[in-house]
């Protein structure tokens, strides 16, 4: 997909946090202050964006950080038209939880279904 320009989050604490997609990884990479944190990573197949897997580091997570990510990416994913789908528990629960995601989800009527 390539991310343009890498995206910046201030945070509470006025640290700053960027996300930035490195496809030749295949994910993207959740930075704080210059150290990288968390990240999500994806597999292109075809038109489809495949979440594989969302890490936090554990002196991070409750922050808001994944759910940043997550809805960065698949904010990503829906201006490039890709369908989603998502492997992830954490990308999974994110989608219960923001129903307005769900027209991302190629021929899947219930994010329910998804496992």
């Amino acid at each position: 997909m390539g991310l343009r320009t890498p995206v910046a989050l201030t945070r509470d604490d006025g640290g700053m946090a960027e996300i930035s997609d490195v496809t030749d990884e295949q994910r993207y990479v959740l930075t704080v202050d210059g150290r990288r944190v968390g990240r999500l990573d994806y597999v292109l197949e075809g038109d489809m964006f495949v979440a594989k897997h969302v890490v936090v580091e554990t002196a991070y997570e409750g922050q808001g950080l994944g759910t940043a990510l997550v809805r960065h990416v698949l904010d990503e994913v829906r201006e490039t038209g890709l369908a989603l789908r998502p492997e992830c528990p954490f990308v999974v629960y994110f989608l219960r939880e923001h129903p307005e995601y769900a027209d991302l989800l190629e021929d899947i009527d219930d994010v329910d279904e998804v496992s």
